[in-house]
Formats: C-alpha cells, sequence, structure tokens
C-alpha cells in the first residue's frame, strides 16, 4: 500500500535529516549571503568575473573503504565529477586527503581513483596523505567552472519534473548503488555528463541536481526545500529497471542520475538530448507552489512531507 511504502520511505530519509546538518545552515546563514553565495546547492558556485567556480567536497563511507576499496577511490571522484556537471559546470581538477594504517593498505584506494580520475579526464593534482594513522578514511574536493548555473534554488511551480537517468548497469551486491559507470566506454561517460551544460548554456533549464544519498526521494525533496516550492511525484512514471521493486529504486543511489526541473515549454528539447545518447529522461511530477510534497500512485495520492511542519537539511532560499 502506498501509506507502507511513504512509512519505509520517510525512515530512510533520515540520512539527510540530520540535526547537525541544521545547526550548519543555522549557524553559516549570514556568511554565506553576505558573499552572496547560497549553501544546499551540490557545489558552492562562486561568482568570478562572467563565470563561477564551482567547489565540492565528498567523505567517502567507511565501511566502503574498508570492503570495496578499488570503488570506494572510483566513487569518490565520480561523486565529485557529477556533482560539478550537475550545476552545469565542468571539472577542473581534484585532490584528495587519504589517512591510512600504512602506504601498501590504500594501494586499491588508489587505483580507483587512478581509473576514474582517466576516465573522467580529470587529474588529481594534490591534496594530503597520512599512512600513520589507527584508520583508514578518504575525502575528496573538487573544483569546476561554470559559465551559467544549473542550480537548487530556481525550480518554479508548474515546473515539470523530469529524471535523466542511465538504466545500463547493476546494482551493487552490498550497497544501494546502481553502478552504470565502471564497465561504460570512458568517453560515453564523458558525452552523457556533457548534456547537463550544454542544458544551462543554452537556456533550456536553470535547475537541477544530482541524485545521490536518499535516492529520487531525498533528491526531490532537497530541491523543493531551496527552492522553497512543493511538488507531486508520480510513482509510476519513474524510470527504473525491468524487476527492482519500486521500494528499492526509490532510495537508490545511481552513477547517471539526474533530477531536472524544466519549464513547461521546454520539456521536449531537454528530453531530446538525452535521447540522442540512449538515456532515459521522463517527465515524472510537477513543481507546486505549495510548500508540500504529494507521492502519487495511479489513483491513490499522500502527503509524504509537509516543509511547514518539518525542514530537512534546513538550506532554503533566502526570503526578499
Amino acid at each position: 500500500m502506498l501509506s507502507d511504502l511513504v512509512t519505509h520511505l520517510r525512515q530512510s530519509m533520515g540520512i539527510l535529516h540530520k540535526q547537525d546538518i541544521q545547526i550548519a545552515a543555522q549557524g553559516l546563514g549570514e556568511s554565506w549571503n553576505s558573499k552572496g553565495i547560497l549553501l544546499g546547492d551540490d557545489c558552492a558556485a562562486i561568482p568570478n568575473r562572467d563565470s563561477y567556480l564551482l567547489l565540492a567536497a565528498e567523505g567517502m563511507l567507511p565501511q566502503l573503504i574498508e570492503t570495496d576499496p578499488w570503488f570506494a577511490g572510483w566513487c569518490s571522484v565520480m561523486v565529485n565529477v557529477s556533482d560539478i556537471y550537475s550545476m552545469g559546470g565542468e571539472p577542473i581538477a581534484i585532490v584528495d586527503t587519504i589517512w591510512s594504517q600504512s602506504p601498501d593498505s590504500i594501494s586499491e584506494l588508489l587505483a580507483g581513483m587512478k581509473a576514474a580520475a582517466t576516465a573522467y579526464q580529470v587529474p588529481i593534482v594534490g591534496g594530503h596523505t597520512n599512512c600513520r594513522s589507527a584508520y583508514n578514511a578518504l575525502s575528496v574536493a573538487i573544483l569546476g567552472r561554470a559559465q551559467k548555473l544549473l542550480t537548487s534554488f530556481n525550480a518554479r511551480p508548474q515546473d515539470r519534473l523530469l529524471v535523466a537517468i542511465d538504466l545500463r548497469g547493476q546494482f551493487h551486491p552490498d550497497y544501494p548503488f546502481w553502478n552504470a559507470a565502471t564497465q561504460a566506454e570512458p568517453q560515453q561517460l564523458r558525452e552523457n555528463l556533457a548534456i547537463l551544460p550544454s542544458l544551462a548554456n543554452s537556456g533550456l533549464c536553470d535547475a537541477a541536481k544530482d541524485i545521490s544519498m536518499g535516492g529520487i526521494i531525498g533528491t526531490l525533496l532537497m530541491l523543493m526545500e531551496t527552492s522553497n516550492c512543493g511538488a507531486i511525484l508520480d510513482l509510476e512514471s519513474i524510470p527504473r529497471p525491468d524487476g527492482i521493486p519500486l521500494e528499492r529504486w526509490l532510495i537508490s543511489f545511481p552513477s547517471y542520475g539526474f533530477l531536472l526541473s524544466v519549464r513547461p515549454e521546454k520539456v521536449e528539447k531537454v528530453q531530446a538530448l538525452f535521447h540522442t545518447q540512449d538515456l532515459i529522461c521522463g517527465v515524472v511530477g510537477e513543481v507546486q507552489a505549495s510548500p508540500q510534497v504529494i507521492l502519487q500512485s495511479r489513483s491513490a495520492s499522500v502527503l509524504f512531507w509537509d516543509f511547514d511542519r518539518d525542514t530537512l537539511t534546513g538550506f532554503s532560499k533566502p526570503q526578499r
């Protein structure tokens, strides 16, 4: 039943609904507004003459580093690259910070990072390494540049919600990760990502977010919260792989997946760009002015989230 699905999904949003994120949002509010930089996007967009520098970072799950170090290294690059492209930018360079118990213990981690950096053609230019640590840990930061932004703050009522995704992959055996990257041709990976800055620069889209932790549902909540909007999400319209239960798919992290908020008259042109790369791009809902996220399935609908009663990350568009 739809109500049971909602209960499960709300429990899964715990990874995004953290008190420390909300404390940071409140504590840093004045500093980001004074610089004209909004917190809540996939990257910090720093005005730089006639463009934007994009700055982002990710810390990797310690359990993934221990159980699948090569894949952890690959993902550390991939997720940062995705953040840059999701904002309409192109990556410039990466730096990493590694803690390990010995030099030998990070060989697979480094191999995964190198493989991804080569595939996405983003150089690793420095960072910090400590091979005398009591534990293994990895964080990676990335710098990029965008001429025009795709941002989490630009969704508007009556926009159509589009999911663009690559379904040519498979689930990781131990984590909710849909891997359509490590076995793909590198040139294809780069061409698929290049669609995002093309959308921004052509004016076809100005609001987007990459589908990451929390899956499609969590990403939608973050996009609506920063834009001070709500949405109706049609669960039956969400593209997913054959044989994968909807409940599992809604909270999965795809290696290539973006949620776009698009003006109605531009939807077909946006979809056409993804279709030329054999990527799926489907309309899955609509943005509304009311600050509520409604899940719809056939003739049934249910209130999933009400931002008037419950914040998620605490990031939102400043009121004028």
